[in-house]
Parts: C-alpha cells; sequence; structure tokens
C-alpha cells in the first residue's frame, strides 16, 4: 500500500513541479511571484475545452492551438500590465498580477459560466497498467512523467545552448549589463511570460483531467505548486522539481492518514520552510543588480 501511495505522491507531485517551474521561470527573471500563474493555465483549459467541444478538432491539434494562445496570453498580460509600470515596486508588481488574477477570473466565468464540465483529456486517470508486482500506474501518470522530464531537458538545453536562453540569463543576473550588452530587456521579459504560460498551461490541463473545469479549479494546484516551489527554492528549476515530488509524496501519504488534514498541507509546508530555510531546499543564490 505504501508504495502504491508513493508512486501516486510522486506522479501528481511531477504536475506540481511541472507547474512551479511556470512560477519560477517568470521569478528567476524578475524576482515576482506571479499569482495570476493559475488563473492563466485556467483560461488556456477552458480554450482547449472550447475548440474541443465546440469545434471538435483533433487532441493534438487544440492542444497546440492552446499553446499558441497561452503564449500569447503571457506575452500580453506582460506587456499591457507589468510593462507600463514606472518604476515599481516588487509588491506593485504582485498587486498587479493578483489584479490580472481576477480580471482573468471574471472573463472565463462569463464566457463559460461557473458550472463545473469535465475536461475531455487525451490521457485516462482510470486506465492502468501494472509496472510492478501490486504496483499500478495510470496513463495520466505516466504522461506526467514523461512529460516532465522533456519538459526538463528542453529548458536545460534552451538555457544552457540557446542565444535567447543565455541573454535570459544574463537578464537574470544584471539587467542593466545585459542592457549595455545590447539585449532587448523588455522582449526577453515577453519571452519569459509566453514560456512560463505555457509551461503553465500543459500543467493546468492535466490538473483538470484529475478534476473539473471551472473557474476556481486551479486554485488549490496553484498553492500546493507554489508550496512546492517554495520548498524546492525558486531560484532553481531542478530544486522545484524536487520539491514538487518530496510534496506531492507528503501531501499524498499524509492525505491517507488524515484525508481531513490534507487541504492544509501545503500551507504547513510553506510557513515551515519560510520560517526554516526561506531559500528552498536546492536554491541557487545569485545577486540581482538593477
Amino acid at each position: 500500500m505504501i508504495e502504491q501511495l508513493v508512486v501516486e505522491g510522486l506522479a501528481i507531485g511531477a504536475c506540481y513541479g511541472l507547474f512551479g517551474i511556470a512560477v519560477a521561470i517568470i521569478y528567476k527573471t524578475s524576482e515576482v511571484v506571479n499569482f495570476a500563474q493559475g488563473e492563466m493555465g485556467m483560461v488556456a483549459t477552458f480554450v482547449a475545452f472550447h475548440i474541443l467541444t465546440v469545434y471538435h478538432v483533433p487532441f493534438w491539434l487544440a492542444f497546440v492551438l492552446t499553446l499558441l494562445f497561452a503564449a500569447a496570453l503571457g506575452a500580453l498580460i506582460q506587456t499591457c500590465f507589468l510593462r507600463p509600470a514606472k518604476d515599481p515596486t516588487v509588491l506593485g508588481l504582485i498587486i498587479i498580477t493578483l489584479g490580472a488574477e481576477m480580471l482573468l477570473m471574471g472573463l472565463a466565468g462569463w464566457k463559460w459560466g461557473a458550472e463545473q464540465k469535465d475536461f475531455p483529456f487525451i490521457l485516462s486517470v482510470q486506465k492502468t497498467r501494472e509496472i510492478a508486482p501490486g504496483l499500478e500506474l495510470n496513463e495520466w501518470s505516466m504522461g506526467v512523467f514523461v512529460l516532465s522530464a522533456v519538459i526538463m531537458l528542453i529548458l536545460f538545453l534552451f538555457f544552457r545552448y540557446s542565444r535567447l536562453g543565455i541573454a535570459m540569463r544574463a537578464t537574470q543576473q544584471n539587467v542593466n549589463a545585459a542592457k549595455v550588452m545590447g539585449i532587448k530587456v523588455e522582449r526577453v521579459f515577453a519571452i519569459t511570460w509566453a514560456m512560463s504560460s505555457v509551461i503553465g498551461a500543459v500543467a493546468a490541463m492535466f490538473f483538470a483531467a484529475r478534476s473539473v473545469l471551472d473557474p476556481n479549479f486551479m486554485m488549490e494546484p496553484f498553492m500546493r505548486a507554489f508550496a512546492a516551489a517554495v520548498l524546492g527554492g525558486l531560484t532553481s528549476i531542478p530544486g522545484v522539481v524536487a520539491g514538487g515530488l518530496i510534496m506531492g509524496i507528503v501531501e499524498n501519504v499524509f492525505g491517507y492518514r488524515w484525508p481531513e488534514w490534507k487541504p492544509i498541507v501545503a500551507f504547513v509546508v510553506i510557513v515551515l520552510i519560510l520560517t526554516l530555510k526561506p531559500s528552498g531546499l536546492f536554491a541557487k543564490h545569485f545577486v540581482k543588480k538593477v
């Protein structure tokens, strides 16, 4: 039993880590936690739902179109909401993201209504396969493991070898020096938000497949993914993934033993880590000069 709980915890933890990466990418660039991240993923998932149920296109085509929409949404929010802010403080930027969160939630409720819907996902939560004696894994979990590994590899190669990835790392370390070197910092910020939005949309679609789709469905997953990111360290993408895996195991095992306390596990983790090790377990320390 404990082995099955751990495997299932690793699967949901990989999804937390995937969504936590979306949060960490923006934080690494601007040191701002994007509290609209969950609602950006929620709106993208509603767009996928609309394309699938209204236009009846194949899932993979709807998936690609949704990712294009998510990229445009992320860049639009950065360009229209954050870029115009003049000499903003970190608190001011956080408040802007909270405003974007409320706007997106209101738009989703207006367009698609507040009633719960089933998201037609290509990977089933019910269909399982035995991977070891007495140990099963469903299609959803296998998809999360594979996708998380692929995205991790792509991000590693992107930040290590691509010109844009190197420009993003340079912007993270020193904005003024990056400008002097000819890097278009505002464009880098917009691309960062677009990337974050795409990864968040992928994770949100996986979350929707496990629950129901409504304008509030990403509130709890966001808090748990944020707790995972805080646990691993918001400045370390591998640390965020590790934090997600730890968070998933703790939540699943703890929730099985004391299900009535499961909803507060994420908040307990956030409080403990911010109290005992604010930078996270696997954080990379860097100095950001602006």
